[in-house]
């Protein structure tokens, strides 16, 4: 019991120092689980015994299950329908693909045809755990390339099952016992004969989706009139835990189950329920599991056989990363999502230990030869956050590069120029254009360029900062220009050109937060439009509404804190100094809180009286709309009367 508690003790140590170290380093959680496990197990020693290590691996790689179920509950039917193609056609290739190759490499190395085969089979498989973990983190999961990795990940999983069949057929001697060491409980199941075992295994598919779609709802209902937080938590657990023990059962992928329940279960009203019972034991788990696969690294081989052993390791990922290239080009991936698909899935698997180890009970491989691909497997995992780092870099690269292409030939030279028609510039583009004036529009991003002109816009492909991309686009002969670049230094230097060039020119500038505001002011920006501003207070006045305030009232209050907090950007903008964070200024802090006293105090005088209470006197807060002129309602705006005069719009923090 004291050793237990002091192993788990040096876990969760270990979790909660190595893991902010590295995610703060920009690496990444996963390799700080890996590096953590690498410390307290082949440095320090304090992973526990060997036993203790291979059960605490076999129960950490229930978060994988886990995390394949939450994935499902944000798969429709639907959805999943819809990748098909990628489900099949993708990584068939892939995994048809790399065990031929790998198998061939094997062959010239003078391998047999049977531990060629094998060794492709494992190595074809890449790490669900690792991979769907740093999509997540880095938000890549909704890209093409993270949906096509998404797709040969889940195949992968399916495949596994054919895999552990088709090895006894490769084994020269079968070793008694040994196929029940895959596939654990599941030996009832190879007294069947062949159409049995299949009705089996389609009988627990089938019963896995009723289930989902049936049964766990009621369940949850009743569970949940109870009003006790730890039960919704129990039942989150039944669900999960009695799927995969259903699914190991009959010999296939518990991973699998939890994933079909979860996608069946994906448009339920307790979705989002599940997710937060189900989330925290999965990233427990999760990093549990990769602290093992670090702690079991055997760094002796390594040390004996440095040389080949990785040299092996990177001739596998170099091979993987070539057969995944060639497919992600077949199939379309382009820039960014190709370098992902190519690099995220180039690593070998989790279930890598579990086939080596069944090819061993089966004697197909020596064990000699197993041991050094344990280490191969858990290198490659150990690299994976490497190479989205790399794959990061890449991206970078070519959108610098593709930023350098030959600019398209601008033929038409309009009064109002948009730089950049992301999803903001492409809002102001389209009412300006519908409102019938003409627009001459630009952007650094081809991709971009061609999806407007497939939609009937017209645009054209070059770097809006280039000064000789601004003069074929006219900014001599222009009214306007809108900068409304997504990359606010790069939207700094358009309206610091812009203004240089063309004193008298109107610029209207996109701000990201408070400080570009400033900066952009600063730059000579005449209308300073910060783009979460007008949807931030639309959303207030709902609040307001369904709080219980009528529509005059909400939006009356909408009314006197967007003018007030014209008012105060415009004072604080006089005590902001560049390049000296807002928190650090004590002038900017002060007057700050000093004016968010006041607005607070305005919001609740308006209406002290009653419904009826007259409107704020405004007089105050705004000398330039004495002529009656509505103000801009967002940014800072140079008004006409004096130069740099007047800050419009911004909320009271960011």
């Amino acid at each position: 019991m004291e050793s237990s508690l002091l192993v788990a003790t040096v876990y969760l140590m270990t979790m909660i120092i190595a893991v902010p170290l590295s995610a703060r380093l920009g690496l990444g959680s996963v390799l700080g689980y890996l590096v953590a496990g690498i410390v307290i197990g082949p440095i320090l020693g304090l992973a526990g015994s060997e036993g203790e290590m291979a059960d605490l691996q076999h129960f950490a790689e229930f978060g994988v299950v886990m995390m394949l179920f939450l994935i499902g509950l944000e798969l429709e039917p639907r959805t999943l329908w819809q990748m098909r193609k990628r489900l099949i056609g993708l990584a068939g290739m892939q995994i048809l693909g790399t065990v031929a190759a790998l198998a061939l490499v094997s062959m010239l190395l003078n391998q047999s045809w049977q531990i060629a085969v094998t060794l492709g089979m494992i190595l074809s498989l890449s790490s669900t755990a690792i991979v769907l973990q740093t999509l997540s983190e880095k938000q890549l999961m909704q890209t093409a390339g993270g949906r096509s990795a998404f797709a040969v990940l889940l195949t992968q999983d399916i495949a596994v099952i054919p895999m552990i069949a088709l090895m006894p057929l490769l084994a020269t001697r079968i070793v008694p016992g040994a196929e029940g060491e895959a596939h654990g409980g599941a030996d009832f199941m190879h007294a069947l004969p062949g159409w049995g075992a299949a009705l089996v295994t389609l009988g627990a598919v089938a019963a896995v989706i009723l289930i989902g779609q049936y049964l766990i709802r009621p369940l949850f209902r009743y569970v949940h009139a109870a009003r006790l937080n730890e039960l919704d938590t129990a039942l989150a657990l039944l669900i999960v835990v009695g799927i995969a023990s259903l699914m190991e059962s009959v010999g296939l992928s518990p991973a699998l189950g939890t994933f079909l329940a979860g996608v069946m279960l994906a448009g339920s009203e307790f979705r989002h329920d599940l997710e937060g019972q189900i989330a925290p034991f999965k990233g427990l788990l999760l990093g549990l599991f990769f602290i093992t696969v670090g702690a079991g690294m055997n760094f002796q081989i390594l040390f004996e056989r440095p040389v080949t052993v990785i040299g092996i390791t990177v001739v596998l990922i170099a091979i993987k990363a070539a057969i995944l290239h060639g497919i992600a080009r077949v199939t379309g991936l382009q820039g960014r999502d190709r370098t992902l698909f190519t690099l995220s899935l180039a690593q070998a698997g989790e279930f890598g230990f579990v086939l080596l180890s069944y090819a061993v009970s089966l004697a197909i491989l020596p064990r000699a030869l197993a041991q050094g691909f344990l280490l191969v497997i858990a290198l490659t995992m150990l690299a994976t956050p490497l190479l989205f780092i790399l794959s990061d870099y890449i991206s970078r690269r070519l959108a610098e590069e593709r930023v350098a292409d030959i600019p398209d030939v601008i033929e038409e030279q309009q009064p109002i120029i948009i730089a950049g028609v992301g999803r903001f510039g492409q809002v102001v583009n389209r009412l300006v254009t519908m409102s019938g004036f003409q627009t001459t529009v630009l952007d650094h991003d081809l991709e971009v360029i061609q999806l407007m002109r497939r939609f009937g816009f017209k645009g054209y492909f070059g770097d809006p900062t280039r000064p000789e991309i601004l003069t074929a686009a006219g900014i001599d002969k222009a009214q306007v220009i809108v900068a409304a670049l997504d990359d606010p230094d790069a939207n700094l230097r358009l309206v610091r050109y812009a203004k240089e060039k063309r004193p008298d020119i109107t610029v209207i500038a996109r701000a990201r937060d408070r400080v570009t505001v400033f900066q952009l002011y600063d730059a000579g920006a005449d209308h300073i439009v910060r783009e979460a501003f007008d949807s931030s207070l639309r959303a207030g006045r709902y609040v307001l509404e369904e709080a219980g305030l009528s529509p005059y009232e909400a939006s009356e209050l909408e009314r006197i804190y967007y003018q007030m907090d014209r008012a105060h950007l415009r004072q604080l903008a006089q005590v902001w100094k560049p390049g000296v964070p807002l928190d650090q200024n004590a002038e900017y802090v002060q007057l700050s809180r000093n004016l968010n006293s006041q607005l607070e105090a305005a919001l609740v005088e308006r209406f002290s009286h009653g419904p009826s209470a007259a409107p704020l006197n405004e007089d105050e807060d705004d000398d330039d709309d004495d002529d009656g002129d509505e103000a801009p309602e967002h940014g800072l705006s140079q008004p006409k009367a004096r130069p740099r005069a007047g800050l419009v719009g911004a909320r009271a923090s960011d």
